[in-house]
């Protein structure tokens, strides 16, 4: 199955980790969406913006690292499945459930995020953007 990730699943060392099977595919731009850091984990989430897209990228993963991404993003109670199309395949990724205030993330989960922005080529701008809501 197709997955998109956004957050601190871009860094491929812990994607690895955490889904053994994930095979990289490509950078990514959902638009219509965009960049968020919330709830008390201060984690990224995405939400419906027309005028946004965040970038990403697309896994190819099996069915038990969708399990276990499943125990890592408290689904469904922290995250929901959100799925899109691309190329004729459904993609999923996870979107906060609960909508809570920005906040800013920690100095260890940005720096997780940041290496993924690196390991996949994505604009960071987009990353500096969203952190400078405040």
């Amino acid at each position: 199955m197709l997955y998109f990730a956004y957050g601190s699943n871009l860094n491929l060392f812990q994607m690895k980790r955490r889904c053994k099977d994930s095979i990289f595919l490509k950078k990514y731009q959902l638009n219509g969406y965009k960049l968020n850091f919330r709830s008390k984990y201060r984690a990224a989430d995405i939400e419906k913006n027309k005028n946004s897209s965040v970038p990403g990228a697309l896994f190819e993963i099996s069915k038990s690292d969708e399990k276990k991404l499943d125990v890592y993003e408290d689904y469904p109670i922290l995250y929901k499945k959100l799925y899109f199309p691309y190329n004729n395949k459904k993609v999923m990724t996870y979107t906060m459930v609960n909508k809570t205030e920005f906040r800013y993330p920690t100095e260890r989960y940005l720096n997780v995020v940041k290496q993924g922005y690196k390991d996949c080529n994505l604009d960071m701008n987009i990353l500096n953007k969203a952190l400078n809501k405040f």
